[in-house]
């Protein structure tokens, strides 16, 4: 395999884990009794550019189906976090009615109804059909394609260059990074700004966040390497945010090379250089990471088994792509962890994928009154342990898995 950005040979491995369905192939009850597709789970590390990037075997349209699960309007910390973003970026660009703002990834709708609230026009870009249908209900207007140059060039010709373009969580997700970064070039209007959220390798490799790897994650980036990558692609990052959000990711401001007036702020430079003193353009900075990973898996293993020995049970809560990654992982099954909660009903009913654990709704916990509750979606532990303070009532504990195993 080569580079997804510079083509060179991959040789240097960052994590290996197995085989595992992709991360948010759910399954319905039918489908129990067909086989199901696995795929190696393998990262590599570009020792040219330092990009690191799941070695390919499956293409998005096989990730991202028509009945794809994931809705970002779920959390309300999420919703919380777009809802200061789209009045930040209001105030700081001067955003209005004759603005033009588009969302790539736009997913539910969950951030561009905010800027339709403020009376700002907006268009999202979304593949998936369950979610842009879902925009679509909010009064949202939707193109259902992948993004890329061909998409951009056909807006740009219609007139709809943009004044803010925002591409939260998808940098990550595209396989062609080079033709889907050039969009953004294509499509903005000469003084315009594009922002892009996405977790932050430096602090995946310091949490030992492993679990954020998932089929659907092609790149993990670190500003140095997402600089480069805008810039052979015609952007100039002006500024970067570190953010807490899935554990820690930036949001990184970026202008046209050629016509943007943005000035650089030293937020940049400065966390270039801790991202080179941490060592991310040397091959040590990515050695350990397997070991690391697979202390987290043993762990989590221990404490399931020893909970069932001694009558104790658990039962975990969110159906999230990450915890479909550990469970897949440590080769987890009902067996040991007969259910997991969560409150998006595209989910309920249905069942994770690989481990084949059924999806419930959030009364069957309460009914269950489990020992304890492993929160797979580890970013978002505090709002999950505030929705379910009850469970205290009869003791029960909550369970993190990654850095460490905790009992909250």
């Amino acid at each position: 395999m080569k580079c997804r950005h510079c083509h060179a040979p991959l040789t240097l491995s960052f994590l290996d884990l197995g085989t595992a369905p992709p991360s948010n192939a759910y399954r319905t009850a039918a489908q129990l009794r067909q086989p199901e597709m696995w795929y190696p789970l393998r990262l590599l590390v570009c020792e040219s550019c330092w990009l690191v990037q799941t070695e390919d075997y499956a293409g998005r349209d096989a990730l991202f189906t028509e009945d794809y699960a994931y809705f970002s309007s779920y959390s309300s910390t999420w919703l919380d976090h777009v809802q200061r973003y789209v009045a930040a970026m209001v105030a700081r660009f001067d955003l209005n009615a004759q603005s033009l703002v588009v969302e790539v990834a736009a997913n539910d709708g969950y951030l561009l109804q905010y800027v339709h609230q403020a009376g700002i026009p907006c268009l999202g870009i979304e593949p998936t059909a369950s979610t842009a249908a879902a925009a679509r209900a909010k009064g949202l207007t939707i193109i259902e394609r992948f993004f890329g140059v061909d998409l951009a060039d056909e807006l740009a010709a219609q007139g709809r260059q943009a004044d803010l373009m925002v591409a939260n969580n998808v940098l990550a997700h595209v396989p062609e990074i080079n033709d889907f970064v050039a969009g953004f070039t294509r499509l903005l209007k000469p003084n315009g700004v594009a922002t892009f959220e996405f977790p932050h390798l430096l602090r995946m490799v310091e949490g030992c966040q492993f679990d954020t790897a998932y089929h659907e994650h092609y790149s993990y980036l670190s500003l140095t390497t997402a600089t480069r990558i805008f810039a052979a692609n015609g952007l100039m990052v002006f500024d970067v945010e570190e953010l807490p959000t899935h554990g820690g990711s930036l949001r990184v401001h970026a202008q046209r090379s050629d016509t943007g007036q943005q000035a650089l702020r030293p937020a940049v430079t400065e966390l270039l250089a801790r991202e080179a003193a941490a060592g991310v353009t040397t091959a040590a900075f990515y050695q350990g990471f397997q070991e690391q990973a697979e202390r987290v898996k043993n762990d989590l293993l221990r404490f399931l088994l020893d909970a069932k020995r001694e009558g104790k049970r658990v039962a975990a809560y969110g159906a999230a792509a990450k915890g479909n990654t550990l469970l897949n992982f440590a080769g987890i099954r009902p067996d040991v962890l007969p259910y997991v909660v969560d409150k998006n009903p595209a989910k309920q009913g249905k069942y994770l994928p690989g481990s084949r654990i059924p999806i419930v709704t959030e009364d069957h916990l309460a009914a269950d009154r489990p020992d304890f509750v492993l929160i797979l979606p580890w970013n978002l532990k505090e709002e999950v342990m505030a929705q379910l303070a009850y469970v205290r009532k009869w003791n029960a504990r909550f369970v993190t898995a990654i850095p460490t195993l905790e009992l909250l």
